[in-house]
């Protein structure tokens, strides 16, 4: 049992030592590759067209951000 604790309060210190270290160089997270701005991609979707799927779930996302938005206003008012 020993060694459980002593082995999980090495993790919780690595841990804060590397969140500490995060929160001083304010820094963006990024990957090692550089992600798919190093390669030319602007977006997820790199076509110029999104497909019908897509563009169903974009609009089904703006249609539920509306129903939101009306519902907090007639909340507030």
């Amino acid at each position: 049992m020993s060694t459980f604790l002593i082995t999980f309060g090495m993790f919780l210190l690595i841990i804060a030592a590397m969140a500490v270290g995060y929160i001083f160089q304010r820094k963006m997270v990024s990957g090692s590759c550089g992600g798919l701005g190093a390669v030319g991609v602007d977006k997820v979707c790199n076509c110029p067209e999104p497909c019908d799927a897509r563009k169903k779930r974009e609009a089904k996302a703006a249609a539920r951000a509306q129903k939101l938005a009306e519902w907090e206003s007639d909340r507030i008012v």
